[in-house]
């Protein structure tokens, strides 16, 4: 109750800018810290989910690579020829330079697969020259490491990062025992695999990628100020420096980093390399954080404009309300008139209550206007109503009067034996009633060939014998479906074009139906009336082509029926037309079978 009770004090301009702060200010900060925080977890998960899909694929690829030297050095294990000329004792160096030229197998190796840079074996074999392939070991290199471990693991293959003393570089490569012919005489292979294949692996990571051998030397990196370094060098971490695989954080340089480690070990080796990747948060979250630095700034000035925008809207209700105040005591105290008006627009509920103290305040005064007022407002309503009633027994004359007045005339005609009249009025009348009530679906053929009729029945009432039709309709195509007002209008064209310029004679018309070849129901109207001439024809076509419809008014028929059957079916469904003047003309449509839906049933 204290509560409310000071909040009922406080003034109505602080109260909603206070409303405001609360219910909107204090939300939004909630919600933008905690997205916030889910979209950094979100980039960092996803982050993670990279580099661990980057290291995977990287170690399948740099597996692929130092596959290509293994095969080799499986390849020269097994290779009686090299084993000769390693272990044969030379008389002369023009022997050996011979057997050099003669063994070319090495060098193909080099020139046949990028993925190797060099092949050289060690033979301790006194008779033979040093020529970058076949090599004696010098009492350095029989005292490295490398070489020690190679004759002792008795065949397997091993990967370290070896100087070639060709060009003192420093190659990741393959070293391998391999004993010659002779008893007790050993040798030692070293393959140097190409270091810019590994590095064309690596260059499309976006994160700081590197393959390091069991001794921790870099020997592929993404980063060339990387490559020949040691990893103690660079990250001084212990779990990235022993631990072969999996994913972990660490503190690089005091910044949080995320490390995903997966161990490479090819077949048949003592040892094998890793695939490192490095990436710390804050480069993964620099985008994001400019991203939320950007929304606070906006955030932050739309709620400074929004808290002004509060204060104005405030200050303009709480003047408002004053201002009705005042007039309130005005009027209470009797100092005022009741003919005074107080000017508060708005559709507010400030507005309304001005209205209502308005309308109060005059209500005596104006009590006699208003029911004048409110009587001419009723006369008129009431000639409005008047109008309405008449525009509808206006309404009340529609189609079903025509129908009725002309089955009054055919029951007229009947009773005075004008059966021939009476005859002609109900076809009218059936033709008038289905061209009515046809929609926009489909109908039989038969109920189409049932309007069709009628229409002939009523022209040959007419024209009398100078008009012959016969029907021609096969088995099986009654029930095909077909858009309503067809055949009609081409039977009209047949009548007018065909026997109103026929000069003497009578015009047969005849509609036939029939399958084709594709089992698709064909419609022809054929008659043998005056025909069209050949460039009529042609005109006639070309206006059926065209992607408007022509002015002429007696093609109106023709084109509406060939756009329809276009529309329904496909553009290859439309009216084709043959003619001959003097013989007659038939038109003929198909129809494909399959469309039984959407049907429309009138009787004629």
């Amino acid at each position: 109750m204290k509560f409310i009770r000071l909040l009922n004090n406080i003034k109505l301009r602080r109260k909603l800018s206070l409303t405001f702060i609360t219910v909107a200010v204090v939300p939004l900060l909630i919600s933008g810290i905690f997205l916030t925080g889910k979209l950094r977890e979100i980039m960092i998960a996803d982050a993670f989910q990279q580099a661990t899909d980057n290291v995977d694929r990287v170690r399948k690829r740099t597996e692929e690579v130092i596959k290509v030297p293994l095969d080799i050095s499986y390849q020269l294990s097994n290779d009686s020829r090299m084993k000769a000329v390693a272990s044969r004792r030379y008389d002369s160096y023009i022997e050996v330079i011979q057997t050099y030229r003669q063994y070319s197998d090495i060098r193909d190796y080099v020139r046949l697969y990028k993925e190797i840079k060099a092949i050289r074996l060690y033979t301790p074999n006194p008779t033979m020259l040093n020529n970058w392939e076949f090599m004696q070991p010098d009492a350095q290199i029989e005292q490295a490491e490398w070489y020690k471990m190679a004759l002792s693991k008795k065949g397997l293959a091993g990967w370290g990062y070896i100087e070639d003393e060709r060009d003192q570089t420093h190659y990741l490569s393959l070293v391998r025992k391999i004993s010659l012919d002779e008893l007790g005489q050993e040798s030692v292979l070293v393959i140097n695999v190409n270091t810019a294949r590994l590095n064309s692996i690596l260059s499309q990571e976006s994160f700081t990628t590197m393959i390091v051998d069991d001794h921790n030397h870099i020997v592929a990196a993404n980063r060339p100020d990387l490559y020949g370094k040691n990893l103690a060098e660079v990250h001084t971490a212990q779990s990235i420096l022993t631990q072969s695989d999996g994913s972990f954080d660490v503190d690089m340089d005091g910044e949080r980093s995320e490390v995903v480690i997966s161990s490479l070990i090819p077949e048949s080796s003592w040892n094998g390399l890793r695939v490192i990747s490095v990436f710390t948060v804050s480069d993964i979250l620099r985008d994001a954080n400019g991203v939320i630095r950007l929304a606070t700034l906006v955030i932050a000035g739309s709620l400074i404009v929004a808290v002004l925008l509060v204060y104005a809207s405030a200050s303009l209700i709480t003047s408002r309300l004053l201002r009705l105040s005042k007039h309130m005591s005005k009027v209470g105290t009797g100092s005022g008139s009741w003919d005074t008006y107080l000017d508060l627009d708005g559709k507010d509920e400030i507005g309304q209550l001005s209205r209502q103290f308005n309308a109060l305040v005059q209500r005596v005064s104006q009590l006699m206007l208003e029911v004048e007022e409110s009587n001419r407002q009723k006369r008129l309503l009431e000639q409005k109503q008047n109008e309405i009633k008449f525009k509808m027994l206006a309404s009340q004359i529609n189609p079903h009067f025509l129908f009725n007045t002309l089955e009054s005339i055919r029951m007229e005609a009947h009773i005075r034996g004008e059966e021939d009249l009476a005859e002609a009025v109900w076809q009218l009348s059936s033709l008038i009633r289905n061209s009515l009530e046809v929609g926009n679906g489909k109908i039989r053929l038969s109920e189409e060939l049932n309007m069709v009729l009628c229409y002939l029945e009523l022209q040959k009432f007419r024209y009398e014998d100078r008009l012959l039709y016969k029907l021609e309709v096969a088995p099986g195509t009654e029930d095909i479906e077909l858009p309503p007002l067809i055949i009609q209008p081409l039977v009209e064209n047949s009548i007018i074009h065909g026997l109103d310029h026929k000069e003497e004679g009578s015009t047969r018309i005849t509609i036939r139906t029939g399958l084709g070849e594709n089992e698709e129901v064909y419609v022809e109207i054929h008659d043998n009336g005056a025909g069209i001439p050949a460039w009529k024809i042609e005109e006639l076509q070309k206006q059926l082509k065209e992607q408007e419809p022509g002015e002429a008014g007696q093609r109106i028929g023709l084109r509406n029926v060939h756009d329809r059957l276009q529309l329904t079916y496909s553009n290859g469904s439309g009216l084709s037309i043959e003619s001959k003047e003097g013989e007659g003309t038939s038109i003929r449509f198909c129809i494909p079978r399959g469309n039984e839906t959407n049907v429309y049933s009138n009787d004629c």
